[in-house]
């Protein structure tokens, strides 16, 4: 059974910054695409950002980009997802995602293209 596990959340005032981290053991870890999603109450999930296995290529939404920031620690297998001058209306359950392959494709940003979620982790920023 494989199992992604998702920690960091909280609650923060908006300008803070909060670092979430994923891992999931029993996989590859190392090797697989990994992507965080998440839920603002009301909208539909959408993806944040996607790293692959090392050399490979990054992605950010355009709504994050240049504030959140994906790191990958092969030495601990976790990715993590460092989020600052967050905003209020980034309130939301983070996801984190994997992959049965090592790369984030050009539809990184689409939920079928992962197939080992976690249970999410609530980041609640206040204004």
């Amino acid at each position: 059974q494989v199992q992604v596990m998702e920690s960091g959340g909280g609650s923060v005032q908006a300008g803070d910054s909060l670092t979430l981290t994923c891992t999931a053991p029993g996989l590859n870890f190392n090797d697989r695409a990994v992507a965080w999603f998440r839920q603002i109450p009301g909208k539909e999930r959408e993806a944040v950002s996607c790293i692959s296995r090392p050399g490979g290529p990054t992605y950010y939404a355009d709504s994050v980009n240049r504030r959140f920031t994906i790191v990958r620690d092969t030495s601990k297998a976790t990715v993590d997802l460092q989020l600052n001058s967050l905003k209020s209306e980034e309130t939301a359950i983070y996801y984190c995602a994997v992959a049965t392959y090592s790369h984030c494709s050009s539809l990184w940003n689409l939920q079928q293209s992962f197939n080992y979620w976690g249970q999410g982790t609530q980041v609640t920023v206040s204004s």
